[in-house]
């Protein structure tokens, strides 16, 4: 087997790998059951698609595929805390309202 087999073989494996992974975050979001459930699997499924740019890069050669992966780390970065943030407030109203 030579090294360009070898690297195409692995670069299959790994789209296969990462693919499976995306599934499985995503089966995650849909059934939840807690918004904390939903939100790690949003973080998964940001970083299994950053996963993929970074294949697609050396699968092609085409690097810019790295910047992508770099704004899309960022953006899902962002969002994770957004989303923390959302949850720490809506928590802390629901101690504040009064129970019967």
């Amino acid at each position: 087997m030579t090294s360009a087999e070898f690297l195409d073989l692995s670069v299959y494996a790994t789209f296969v790998m990462v693919m499976l992974s995306l599934a499985i975050a995503f089966i995650r979001l849909a059934r939840g059951p807690t918004l904390a459930d939903r939100v790690v699997a949003l973080d998964m499924m940001t970083v299994s698609i950053i996963a993929v740019c970074g294949v697609v890069a050396v699968a092609t050669g085409v690097y810019a595929m790295l910047d992508v992966a770099l704004v899309l780390a960022l953006v899902g970065f962002l969002a994770t805390v957004a989303l923390a943030r959302f949850a720490e407030r809506r928590d802390a109203r629901q101690e504040d309202t009064p129970h019967d």
